[in-house]
């Protein structure tokens, strides 16, 4: 889908990898750019997950790129890097705000030398503001944001979701930026400067109960048993089962009590009764479902047609059988890291995911070959090497 389209990646963590990954995978041409000492995904992964040494937090969201590796205090490799800008259409940057503008490659110095570039900034708060200089992180963001204040019990400290769920959600936003100004460079020849920032990729995450309350005013408590949210009409949520948990969702009330055949439940005949009188349906569901096995609720609501899923581990959810079927689960034969699994790119064209072409790179695997592409001769890179201009990942202190 991107083909052609060339891509300067200053990208570390995940939201900025991310982003990249994702144009990468719809075939734009990616060179990540690392410091001598490597992008900080190399060196840390969650779960202590390394494999052979290498990050499995680096090969999940830096495939299909190459990598050059200079060291950007030194003024011949920023004479690299302004002709890698001259030749790009698209540069992605996550560096805290200004960082890349002392640098000399902030958006207005670039667009003087390019200006059809696209010129991407992935922040924590945005490129200006009181919070610009504060550490943006995705559950510092889910705190600030109201979000880990919406799950959980009555009594239960605030919940964060459990997976980086503002970071992807901003990197789709950005990639989604990205594209949409390509899009608008065709008719008008002009790039233009994107921004995508945690913040407001949080907030986007709660569109529906941010805007309920700044309209109708402050959403439900949370209660115990916990419902599934602070705005929705019960059933909503998880409920232990005998043996086990099972979620259900925004079901009629009568077809409920049929399933769960409850003379309690049926009484409630108003069609207002879910949302002015949930604490009392959700209780009488909480106590029916405790009643019998998961499979047994399965079945029954199955039959019923009831709204329902089951709350699976990780252990279920990679055997079941539409994420099999979705085949969102490949695997790299990694020449260093071994046969490691990740997921596929998300979105189908014509029915089919992108292809992996290239492994997430080694530091500065490709950075004799990035640097030939740009018309450096044989001895020119030998003495950029020589003079620590560019590094590999051998040559790193």
């Amino acid at each position: 889908m991107l083909e052609g389209i060339k891509v300067l990646s200053f990208t570390h963590f995940l939201q900025g990898p991310s982003a990249v990954q994702m144009l990468a995978d719809a075939g734009a041409e990616v060179i990540k750019i690392e410091p001598p000492g490597g992008a900080f995904e190399r060196g840390w992964a969650g779960l202590d997950a390394f494999s052979q040494g290498v990050s499995i937090f680096f090969l999940l969201a830096n495939r299909n790129q190459r990598s050059i590796s200079l060291d950007l205090r030194n003024e011949k490799a920023k004479e690299i890097v302004l002709r890698m800008i001259r030749e790009a259409d698209v540069l992605i940057e996550n560096y805290r705000p200004g960082v890349l503008k002392r640098l000399g490659f902030g958006h207005e110095d670039v667009k003087v030398i390019n200006p059809r570039l696209v010129y991407c900034s992935c922040t924590g708060y945005g490129s200006s503001g009181p919070y610009v200089e504060r550490p943006g992180q995705d559950l510092l963001l889910q705190a600030m944001s109201g979000m880990t204040m919406l799950s959980g019990g009555a009594d239960a400290p605030p919940t964060p979701v459990g997976a980086a769920i503002v970071d992807q959600h901003a990197a789709a936003l950005a990639a989604f930026g990205v594209v949409a100004a390509l899009q608008s460079r065709q008719r008008t020849g002009k790039g233009a400067l994107v921004e995508s920032n945690l913040l407001n990729a949080a907030l986007d995450l709660q569109i529906e109960p941010f805007i309920y309350f700044m309209n109708k005013g402050p959403l439900w408590q949370r209660t115990e048993p916990p419902i599934g949210s602070r705005f929705h009409p019960a059933p909503y949520g998880v409920y232990r089962t005998a043996d086990g948990w099972i979620a259900i969702s925004l079901t009629p009330i009568a077809q409920m009590a049929e399933a769960l055949d409850c003379p309690r439940l049926a009484a409630f005949k108003d069609p207002k009764d879910p949302m002015r009188k949930r604490d009392d349906i959700h209780r009488i569901i909480c106590e029916s479902v405790r009643t019998r096995t998961t499979a047994d609720w399965i079945a029954a609501f199955d039959k019923h047609k009831i709204w329902h899923a089951p709350v699976n581990d990780y252990e279920q959810v990679e055997a079941d059988p539409q994420v099999l079927h979705n085949q969102m689960i490949m695997t790299m034969d990694h020449p260093e890291a071994g046969s490691i699994r990740v997921l596929a790119h998300p979105v189908r064209y014509d029915g089919e995911a992108p292809a992996l072409r290239r492994l997430p790179p080694r530091q500065g695997q490709h950075t004799r070959e990035i640097l030939t592409e740009l018309g450096y001769s044989a001895n020119d890179v030998d003495a950029l090497f020589d003079n620590g201009v560019a590094v590999t990942k051998e040559t790193t202190p």
